[in-house]
């Protein structure tokens, strides 16, 4: 599959903003979300915080790390195959709700700051190509990590859309394509073939889930 296209990223992230703005996600600020022990605050600043994260990591000199492969990101990530209630889980929605506490606004504006340096750090060339992920302590290709991003932008809006009662935001094809290759290649690895296999061709025989995480 080619690479993402940046610009679709940078329009992902737009549109993730957009449904973040709106005022139904302000009105249920603290309010639990879809994902159980998470507000929709914390929901909202999860989600928008990706594009910071990208920011923040293309901002950074290249690490001499060797990148891994993307599905052994997800292989290595303690939080794929933790419990809702373990740790590593946990702590990803007591983060997100405190960096919640100042608000709607304030959580837009950080957003919005990021969004615009988005499009100079995408263009910038990296060499070597690796970006270190210091909360995972390893790293990935720019083109890998920016994919592990759109996972969490797409993924998060659809849980975001469905707390408040919105539809989830149109993203575009480049992203979505490659969110959905994402996603089946992990839920491949936890599942098996035959699984996906029926799942998206025999229901009569298809395994009760085969979610990716």
């Amino acid at each position: 599959m080619e690479p993402l296209d940046r610009s679709a990223f940078v329009a992902a992230c737009h549109a993730a903003f957009s449904l973040a703005s709106s005022s139904e996600v302000a009105r249920a600020w603290d309010k639990e979300s879809t994902c159980v022990g998470m507000t929709v605050g914390g929901l909202t600043h999860h989600l928008l915080a990706q594009a910071g994260r990208v920011v923040s990591a293309l901002d950074t000199p290249p690490t001499t790390e060797p990148p891994i492969l993307l599905l052994d990101h997800y292989a290595r990530a303690d939080w794929v195959t933790a419990g809702p209630d373990d740790e590593a889980n946990r702590s990803i929605r007591v983060e997100a709700d405190e960096s919640a506490a100042d608000g709607h606004a304030t959580v837009l504006a950080q957003a919005a700051r990021a969004l615009a340096h988005l499009p100079e750090v995408l263009a910038a060339p990296r060499t070597p190509d690796s970006v270190y992920i210091p909360w995972q302590r390893w790293a990935l290709t720019t083109n890998d990590f920016l994919v592990t991003r759109s996972m969490e932008v797409v993924v998060h809006s659809d849980d975001l859309a469905a707390s408040v009662g919105l539809a989830p935001p149109e993203f575009p094809d480049a992203v979505v394509e490659q969110v959905i290759r994402l996603l089946t290649g992990v839920a491949r690895r936890r599942h098996g073939t035959p699984a996906i296999i029926r799942a998206l061709s025999r229901p009569q025989r298809a395994p009760v889930s085969v979610s990716a995480f």
